[in-house]
């Protein structure tokens, strides 16, 4: 078929270049470099700031997702594009943008810092920032396309049967939203354990503190090849996991 042309080029773009890391890693050392105390701390954070992202992602993005779907209007519209922004938006541009909205020198940060003494950025905090403010688009785009197909019927015939917005919201919204919602909460940990811009122009690279696993992958990449080269191997491996045993789950809606 035609279309064996196209989709083989595409799919050897996705594959060669980790083929390429495959050819390049130093196998003999392998065991050793990724056992290092810093390839250990990395990846400890990632999975950690991950998860921390993740689960914000899916506290802020199903009511969002659900306004987005569910309600009319310009203003409507305007908010969805803000929404979507950070999926365009270059990481480092969202960085910066964090960094001068919670940094010393940014209007919300001046005010944590005046009042409560907090300060955000080069913290862990600031890593799960970074990676939920580039991972929710993927939740809300999940749960909206959800909704949009599913319609409202079930929802409209429960308010007309006496049930309030809350019943109606927990008892048949969220069931509606289980496997988009699992698939979108997938979608949005392996972006936020890749993420590298947002974090390290916010967050900084301090290690055991926002020196996540792609941060380390560049740090190490200054000075010693062999290890970025398994670290990479690492966070791929680490990536091609969550995706293919939690992806296809969610997708069917089987909670895990």
């Amino acid at each position: 078929m035609v279309l064996w042309v196209p989709a083989s080029l595409a799919l050897a773009l996705v594959v060669l270049p980790v083929v390429g890391l495959l050819v390049r890693t130093d196998y003999a050392n392998l065991p050793e470099l990724l056992t290092s105390p810093s390839a250990s701390n990395a990846l400890r954070l990632s999975l950690l700031t991950a998860g921390l992202s993740t689960v914000a992602c899916v506290v802020l993005g199903v009511p969002l997702a659900v306004v987005l779907a569910r309600y009319r209007g310009r203003a409507v519209r305007v908010l969805r594009a803000v929404v979507l922004l950070p999926l365009v938006l270059p990481p480092v541009v969202g960085g910066l943008a964090l960094l001068y909205l919670l940094g010393r020198n940014g209007f919300l940060g001046y005010l944590l810092d005046v009042t409560a003494g907090v300060r955000v950025p080069l913290t862990t905090a600031a890593v799960v920032v970074a990676q939920t403010f580039v991972a929710m688009p993927f939740l809300v785009v999940s749960l909206e396309g959800a909704l949009r197909g599913a319609g409202d019927r079930y929802e409209r015939v429960a308010a007309t049967l006496g049930a309030g917005p809350w019943t109606v919201f927990r008892r048949v919204t969220v069931p509606l939203l289980l496997p988009a919602l699992g698939s979108g909460a997938v979608l949005s940990f392996a972006r936020a354990l890749g993420e590298f811009g947002a974090t390290i122009t916010f967050a900084g690279s301090l290690e055991g503190v926002t020196r996540t696993l792609p941060l380390e992958v560049y740090n190490q990449a200054q000075t010693d090849v062999d290890s970025a080269v398994a670290l990479a191997l690492l966070l791929v491996v680490v990536a091609v996991v969550v995706i293919v045993l939690a992806r296809p789950r969610a997708l069917e809606g089987v909670r895990a």
